[in-house]
């Protein structure tokens, strides 16, 4: 087994039913959240300031490009129509100044992708680090407002949204609105006649760019949604294929996922229709601007008032005018995208977190004497799930916990361990109120064997170990053959040193619960809770974790949880819930005897009692 430095287990995010993709829907408050965005850009300020720099430096050269070019061919030109020749060496000089400026520029821009790459990312960086500290921080009130594939979607669609956004949409609109100051000042300088006619375009391709974008982005976010609806299918479709198979549902399963795909071939062709029409008319536009321009511009190097190389420079202006004119508007639809996303994630970092009062009382060991006084608790505080619980347990004692489905059994166990704090009443450990400890304090006394055993991908060491992150291996070791697991992880390729995959899948459901109940062993707390603990292990193993669990509770309080009545019928004693309210107490014989509602509800899992 190996001695290496165990590190800190990650948090458990499992996927739910919550989509991984969400539609591009726009910001509920833009202003807002655009101001946030800026807020934290404003971090890298002096790195979009070199951006900017880089992208006038890069735009400018660009530019300049065609007009020197321009006179390239004048010289060109007026060689062949005089009897003086080509001058060969000027074209050679003009040309290497044109392949200077277009290499600046290339690197200029270069460059600039380069920054904001980096800066986009940092920024990704920094959403996803303060979102996971955030969850880390929030109350599991604030997870129940927050399904796992939401949390799941916001730390990766939307913040790859973000950042692939900020990279291209930055660097996109900086050169677009330069290049468009720029053509337009050299297309002034070249003609300010020819220049009023491209101009006139220029009303009639933003109209038509609106209209385009309105009647796309209606279809775009169908489309999203579409997707999101048909990843939706897929995801439980994989995860329940087992009961899909079971209960012969596979036609109902394909005839939803064909419905949903039909709906999303719909909205995105139509999408990718109506955007792709954008780019076929700005370029027909474009073309209407080169042969009024051919035209006006044949009159007057008729007239001798344009040399022929501005010309050429002019149509190449055009086609510079009119593309980041389209990008305008992609990067317009782009910025609602982008504040959206960002809006989702500075939602989830304003989530209220769980604060804890200032610290009166603190104990380095719980004896495990605990109080429940007029305890009172509602997860809708319309709506009380614990109506009026008193109990007082001695310390040592074995408190098993029963009742039908929605008695309050688990919520009991939360507001305990301060998961949930209470409406009214308190609870008391060693007579001191749990709200005079701090949350991590008085959970370090704890320890929790849940029937919905969570393990993470590593080795099975370090699931255990996650209960004593400084154990020796001895201590691993004495905590698996208390668990009974010992000689089952001896078979292993590996032993302890055998990585858990993701899913847990190459280990049983009942070798997992084990697992578990390891590391609750080697956590050696004051008060144990057990939810149904051994419910996923065979009837064999169940003994053995019994015998297991008898050695673990002695000297210890300990509150079990139990559907199968079975599992405790040696407790101290019984408290039989029923709709928030303590309806029973007493040891199993004491109980049964009552024939009162745990007699009721044994009777409904086994054969009639003989009294």
């Amino acid at each position: 087994m190996s001695d290496r430095k165990q590190p800190t287990p990650p948090m458990p995010m499992r996927g739910g039913r919550g989509r991984m993709m969400g539609p591009q829907v726009k910001a509920k408050n833009f202003k807002v959240s655009l101001r946030k965005l800026l807020k934290e850009l404003s971090s890298y300020s002096v790195s979009i300031i070199i951006v900017t720099l880089f992208a006038i430096v890069g735009t400018i050269f660009n530019i300049l490009g065609p007009r020197v070019l321009g006179k390239a061919t004048t010289t060109v030109f007026v060689g062949v129509t005089s009897a003086q020749g080509i001058d060969f060496t000027l074209v050679g000089k003009i040309l290497l100044l044109t392949a200077t400026l277009y290499i600046i520029s290339a690197l200029a821009i270069f460059a600039q992708g380069f920054i904001l790459s980096n800066v986009s990312q940092k920024v990704a960086q920094s959403m996803r680090s303060r979102i996971n500290a955030k969850i880390h921080k929030m109350s599991l009130s604030s997870f129940d407002k927050t399904t796992h594939g939401d949390i799941l979607s916001r730390v990766t669609n939307d913040i790859d949204t973000v950042a692939q956004n900020l990279n291209q949409g930055l660097m996109q609109v900086l050169t677009a609105l330069i290049t468009i100051l720029g053509v337009i000042v050299m297309m002034i300088s070249i003609s300010w006649l020819m220049s009023l006619v491209t101009l006139l375009i220029l009303p009639i391709a933003m109209f038509y760019i609106s209209r385009v974008v309105k009647y796309s982005q209606r279809h775009f976010v169908q489309q999203q949604e579409d997707l999101g609806n048909i990843n939706s299918i897929v995801e439980e479709s994989y995860a329940g294929h087992v009961v899909i198979k079971a209960f012969n549902g596979e036609k109902e399963t394909l005839k939803k996922f064909n419905n949903t795909n039909e709906k999303l071939y719909d909205s995105a062709w139509k999408s990718q229709f109506f955007s792709g029409l954008m780019m076929p008319v700005m370029q027909g536009l474009g073309d209407l601007g080169y042969v009024a321009i051919a035209l006006l511009g044949g009159v007057l190097v008729a007239n001798g008032s344009l040399p022929i190389g501005d010309i050429q420079a002019f149509i190449q202006y055009i086609r510079n005018f009119m593309q980041p004119i389209s990008r305008v508007a992609q990067v317009t639809n782009m910025l609602q995208s982008t504040v959206a996303a960002a809006e989702r994630v500075y939602e989830f970092l304003e989530t209220e977190d769980e604060v804890d009062e200032p610290t009166s009382c603190t104990i380095t060991k719980f004896k495990g004497r605990v109080e429940f006084e007029n305890l009172k608790f509602g997860y809708d505080k319309d709506n009380l799930v614990i109506k009026d619980f008193t109990a007082n347990i001695e310390p040592g004692m074995k408190v098993a916990i029963v009742g039908p489905t929605g008695a309050g059994k688990t919520t009991l166990v939360k507001l305990l361990m301060r998961f949930y704090d209470y409406q009214s009443g308190t609870i008391k450990i060693d007579g001191n109120a749990i709200t005079t400890f701090s949350r991590g304090d008085l959970r370090s006394h704890f320890a929790m064997v849940l029937q919905d055993a969570w393990l993470f991908s590593g080795t099975i060491k370090e699931n255990i170990i996650y209960g004593k992150l400084d154990a020796s291996d001895k201590e691993v070791v004495a905590a698996a053959k208390a668990a009974h697991i010992d000689h089952f992880i001896d078979t292993l390729p590996g032993g302890y040193d055998m990585v858990i995959n993701e899913e847990s899948t190459n280990i049983s459901q009942g070798q997992k619960q084990l697992i578990t109940i390891a590391r609750a062993l080697l956590a050696n707390p004051s008060i144990l809770i057990l939810d149904e603990a051994t419910s996923n292990v065979d009837t064999r193993t169940e003994i053995l974790i019994q015998e297991a669990m008898e050695n673990l509770m002695a000297n210890r309080t300990s509150f079990v949880i139990a559907h199968r009545l079975s599992t405790i019928r040696n407790a101290d004693v019984i408290l039989v819930l029923r709709d928030g309210d303590i309806v029973e107490t007493g040891t199993h014989d004491q109980l049964i005897e009552q024939q009162g509602f745990y007699w009721e509800l044994y009777q409904a899992q086994f054969e009639k009692v003989a009294l």
